[in-house]
């Protein structure tokens, strides 16, 4: 058989772990996009396939899908359109005013003046076109913006706490490292073909804001008495994911001092990339799976990472989970630095227009520092605003339509891209979530707890609905003669202190009839709870059966969580 012959034959018997594989090893994306401005030349006909459906993301770059979502395709994926969703990366969520009107004058110009923030702190823009991307580059670059590394086989944007350098509680700025480590890592060749998607958080926060236990790597900060003193260093945890198959991380018996942690994060990323076993399954390719698929403990994972460092990190001091922390940062809040505020804005569902951005940008720079930053719960905040511009500011905002006073479901609502623009999405999710939250303002006025009401479009859990009060995931049932938009309801995950995953309660209802399901537990909560008793406790004490009777108003059989056949293509979530 000639060599040609033989190559096309092994090609065709290659799985999609194969297929990726050799895609990646053939070609450092970081290092063509003269391919891709010669495909803004040509046009979208001339994109080839390996860049729509894997190159591209190493620019963060997704092809968009055509409002039908995975049911209009074949695989469980949907149909791509010309247009293309690009995802700008912001470690810690750290923004400036004039980063944030240059967004908004690129969303006006090819992005139908919207945008969406994310539950990763980025900024993600859709409807662009194939023609539009270097321009878009260069207008991002200008201002020190980049969407390298957004999406891929590499390090997502690494989070961390938005009140970093602010907070009073705070028990150290841990911001400059997540920086650091995104700039060792990201549009690094050494780390351009990982196994699959890494996620790093790093914060000195004690709330924990950054969710550190659904993270690849998580570090919070620890403290120590050491040779007579003081010292602020981290735990670290490692292998947190969520997606189809959640699994929260593991803490590694280690006390890391700051000037430890880049050397750390390096070795685990070398860890993680050098691990065969990893590529050979692309549902099973996160670091998480060395703990679920392969057998490791905490304890080799420590081993082979301090064999990597050349050194024994400290054992782990004593570890402090926050108990029930709620930080979605809206409102008015003093920081650390006397006279000085940070003010919240709660971006519902993390849609927001680029007439939004742009006032947002110029009260940052009107009332304050001109300094913003996004959070993990989709939502925008301005810090080192002085006390005597603060409701000047408050109000201006809420002018623009960024609400900084508002319900425990405004605040409380997160939503993933839905089938608006996602190809692997079951169901619509962003105006499903705010058609959700106007209901349940309506119908629950009385309700008095912080609540996270996480809204998915499918099992990828781009929408965190795993760690999540009220989790909803998206799927499709037979309504009459039609497939209708419906969800499956997953009730009292948490991280801190109480971290767990969301119980799969066994109820499941029409997209239509959530409202209705959800005012029935909340009522019977606010009825019957004991005193003090916050919403998780409150779940946590009944079962999944009298759950799913409040939800259902009756005592209803179980239904199962429906996953489809075979593998879920994997989410763009970030």
């Amino acid at each position: 058989m000639a060599a040609a012959d033989l190559e096309t034959s092994q090609r065709a018997r290659e799985t999609k772990a194969q297929k990726v594989e050799r895609l990646k090893r053939s070609k450092n994306p970081w290092e063509h996009f003269d391919e891709v401005r010669e495909f803004a030349r040509q046009g979208r006909a001339a994109v080839l396939p390996e860049w729509a459906n894997l190159y591209f993301k190493w620019w963060g770059i997704y092809t968009q899908g055509d409002g039908a979502g995975a049911i209009g395709g074949s695989g469980g994926e949907g149909k791509a359109t010309q247009y293309f969703m690009i995802r700008i990366a912001r470690p810690n969520g750290i923004l400036h005013a004039h980063q944030l009107r240059a967004i908004a004058q690129i969303s006006e110009r090819y992005a139908r003046s919207i945008a969406d923030l994310t539950v990763r702190q980025n900024i993600q823009l859709h409807w662009l076109t194939i023609e539009a991307i270097p321009e878009i580059m260069e207008a991002l670059g200008a201002v020190g913006l980049s969407p390298k590394g957004a999406c891929g086989d590499v390090t997502r944007n690494i989070t961390g706490c938005p009140l970093a350098g602010i907070a009073a509680e705070q028990l150290c700025d841990a911001s400059s490292l997540a920086v650091e480590a995104a700039r060792m890592l990201s549009a690094n060749d050494d780390f351009y073909n990982l196994p699959r998607k890494f996620k790093i958080s790093i914060t000195g926060c004690p709330a924990w804001c950054s969710y550190p236990e659904i993270n690849d790597i998580g570090f919070t900060p620890a403290v120590r008495e050491h040779n007579g003193k003081h010292e602020v260093g981290f735990s670290v945890r490692v292998g947190g994911g969520l997606s189809a198959d959640p699994h929260l991380a593991v803490r590694l018996d280690a006390f890391v001092r700051r000037e430890q942690v880049l050397p750390v994060v390096r070795a685990i990323a070398e860890l993680f990339r050098d691990r065969v076993e990893l590529r050979e399954n692309r549902d099973r390719a996160r670091l998480k799976h060395l703990f679920t698929q392969h057998g490791w403990t905490p304890e080799r994972f420590l081993s082979e990472l301090n064999g990597r460092l050349g050194f024994r990190l400290d054992p782990a001091v004593r570890d402090s989970p926050p108990s029930d922390a709620y930080r979605d940062h809206v409102g008015i809040h003093a920081q650390k630095q006397p006279g000085l505020y940070y003010v919240g804005a709660a971006v519902l569902r993390g849609r927001i227009t680029a007439a939004q951005m742009r006032a947002a940008a110029t009260l940052a720079e009107k009332y304050a520092g001109g300094e913003l930053r996004t959070t993990n719960m989709q939502n925008l905040l301005i810090v080192n605003v002085p006390r005597e511009n603060v409701e000047a500011l408050a109000c201006e905002l809420a002018t623009a339509g960024l609400r900084v006073d508002a319900s425990a479901f405004w605040r409380g609502a997160v939503a993933c891209t839905g089938t608006e623009f996602c190809k692997l999405a079951i169901t619509e999710t962003k105006s499903f979530a705010r058609w959700l939250v106007e209901e349940l303002e309506e119908r629950v006025p009385e309700f008095d707890q912080p609540l996270k009401l996480n809204v998915t479009g499918c099992p990828n859990a781009c929408g965190q609905h795993w760690i999540a009060d009220i989790g909803l995931e998206g799927k499709k049932i037979k309504h009459g003669d039609a497939l209708v938009d419906a969800y499956y309801f997953c009730l009292g995950g948490a991280v801190g202190e109480h971290a767990r995953i969301s119980r799969q309660v066994g109820y499941r209802c029409t997209a239509g009839d959530v409202p209705e399901a959800i005012e029935r537990l909340l009522k019977t909560y606010l009825a019957t709870r004991d005193t003090n008793e916050n919403l998780r406790a409150y779940f946590a004490r009944h079962s999944d059966d009298e759950l799913r009777s409040q939800l259902a108003g009756a005592i209803v059989a179980p239904v199962a969580r429906d996953l489809p056949v075979g593998p879920v293509p994997h989410g763009v979530g970030d």
